[in-house]
């Protein structure tokens, strides 16, 4: 690959989590999600940046661009071949300032503040450290095929948009569109991902019945910082009931005593200045009760640690076997079996299986047109 093409990456919210953090973003992760209608799904998620959308392109539709809009929100159209996934994810980062993005992006953010959206999206191909870490999911390939110019039998094109809030509105960020695109104003009260649900949804029901293929991810808080944040808060009230029952004469067991030391010391005094005690409590049987449902939710939050914990050390994992080459290992093994006299009949039972799979493929497509009548 040239230094200065992009390669595709795969649509994969592993992928998108080790990018974006790669390039200095700190609080974020990405997360995939398979239905807009299951609100607990949604909720689980905490608070939404924004939204990435991947389908299938087919022909530039006709849309409705903004010609003015407030120029603090970022914008940037896609002028670098294979670069849409990382510039999707651009939109919503350096649209949020709840995100820690680093001084990368922040340098890039300000240092192209007053351009263009065109000679915007030509300074991101000079980000040198964006690229090097997008180019770092690029697949191995074995060879170097020839392909004539002239063929217009290519592969199908897939595509990166972004949904995100912004001053009170829901914008669609589209780098091949001329500019962002309104989806609607956030009223009091109103949660953003309504409104582009509703868009979303109606691209997808377009697009389901082309047999369009899509994918949704989300951009959001990182859980581990959020469910620690939350541990340390719940800490806190638990010390200060400890602090409370003493004043209140109320004898601490053995194994709440040992707790109250332990949390004394990695507890900030400002932390407990600003928990408020509660005067109501007055008896060993209501400390004991407010003590046990904090203690639950602790291991609650402790629980959400360790799953992404396990879920970070799988896509870690996964990031490293996409990375790898195995095309030598494949050969060399192709080589041994092939002087072993194996590899015809390995050959034939793999075309069997091939052929298994596409009257399989086949019978299931006759079904659901049978079920579409």
């Amino acid at each position: 690959m040239d230094n200065g093409e992009w390669c595709t990456i795969e649509s994969d919210p592993g992928v998108f989590t080790e990018l974006i953090k790669g390039i200095g973003v700190k609080n974020c992760q990405v997360e995939e999600i398979y239905s807009l209608q299951d609100e607990h799904l949604l909720n689980d998620l905490g608070e939404i940046f924004g939204l990435i959308f991947l389908f299938k392109w087919v022909k530039q539709e006709p849309r409705k661009c903004l010609s003015f809009y407030d120029q603090d929100l970022f914008f940037c159209n896609q002028v670098i071949q294979n670069a849409c996934a990382t510039q999707a994810l651009l939109s919503v980062l350096l649209n949020n300032e709840k995100i820690q993005t680093g001084s990368e992006l922040q340098y890039f953010k300000q240092e192209t503040k007053d351009f263009d959206p065109q000679l915007r999206g030509e300074a991101l191909s000079n980000q040198e450290l964006i690229r090097t870490v997008h180019n770092s999911f690029q697949k191995p390939e074995p060879f170097d095929f020839y392909q004539d110019p002239n063929d217009k039998q290519k592969g199908d094109a897939y595509h990166f948009i972004s949904y995100v809030p912004f001053k009170g509105k829901v914008y669609e960020l589209d780098g091949l569109q001329k500019g962002p695109i309104l989806i609607g104003d956030i009223k009091e009260g109103q949660n953003w991902i309504d409104i582009a649900k509703e868009e979303i949804n109606g691209r997808i029901k377009k697009y389901s019945e082309q047999e369009v293929m899509f994918n949704l991810m989300a951009v959001i808080q990182d859980k581990r910082q959020m469910a620690e944040k939350e541990i340390q808060d719940l800490n806190t009230r638990v010390l200060k009931i400890y602090q409370d029952m003493k004043s209140q004469k109320v004898a601490l067991s053995e194994e709440q005593q040992k707790d109250h030391d332990q949390l004394q010391n990695i507890i900030k005094q400002e932390w407990l200045e600003n928990t408020v005690s509660d005067e109501s409590i007055i008896s060993e049987e209501v400390f004991n009760k407010e003590l046990n449902e904090l203690k639950q939710k602790i291991n609650h939050f402790q629980d959400v640690i360790q799953q992404e914990n396990y879920k970070a050390e799988e896509h870690r994992v996964e990031n490293v076997r996409r990375k790898h080459n195995y095309i030598p290992f494949i050969l060399e093994l192709l080589k041994m079996t092939a002087k072993k006299g194996k590899l015809p009949g390995l050959i034939e039972q793999a075309k069997k299986k091939q052929q298994e799979k596409n009257e399989m493929a086949r019978q299931r497509k006759l079904q659901q047109q049978q079920g579409n009548k």
